[in-house]
């Protein structure tokens, strides 16, 4: 299972942010690239407990459900999603990026055994499920964008 905390998995999502472009445009869903790529920089800034977001009352905080969707089941194209995640207005493109680069380089310095904030939809996660959760999320829409 790939994950942040794996430096392979940083560099592919590095060079795939890379590869984006702010035109490019979506298979799926309203988002357009900088405001996708704004939602991906703020849900790695909920992982490291930077933004705080309000928590949902949902099946998903409960096994076995949120191991079958943290770990195996494909992320449903137009889920909903934490309104704290999609209200920022995205900061011109190439600071976007680079704050989004910077925030998944993060995981290669941050220490696991920290206290890590819940999650809005699954509730508490340890290290190794955000670092699971945050690439799978970040691969998610970096595929919605053809990267």
């Amino acid at each position: 299972m790939k994950s942040l905390w794996q430096e392979p998995a940083r560099r592919e999502i590095g060079e795939r942010l890379e590869g984006l472009s702010p035109e490019a445009r979506a298979a799926w869903g309203r988002l357009d690239a900088p405001r996708m790529l704004a939602h991906v920089t703020d849900a790695l800034r909920m992982a490291f407990g930077d933004l705080p977001t309000t928590g949902k009352r949902v099946p998903l905080r409960h096994p076995p459900l949120k191991q079958l969707v943290l770990y195996w089941l494909p992320f449903p194209k137009g889920a909903p999603t934490a309104p704290e995640l999609l209200a920022r207005v995205p900061a011109d493109w190439a600071s976007e990026r680079a704050a989004c680069r910077a925030l998944v380089e993060r995981f290669a310095t941050e220490r696991r055994e920290r206290p890590w904030p819940a999650h809005p939809a699954f509730g508490t996660l340890t290290a190794r499920q955000w670092g699971v959760l945050a690439y799978r999320h970040t691969d998610h829409h970096l595929r919605q964008f053809g990267a």
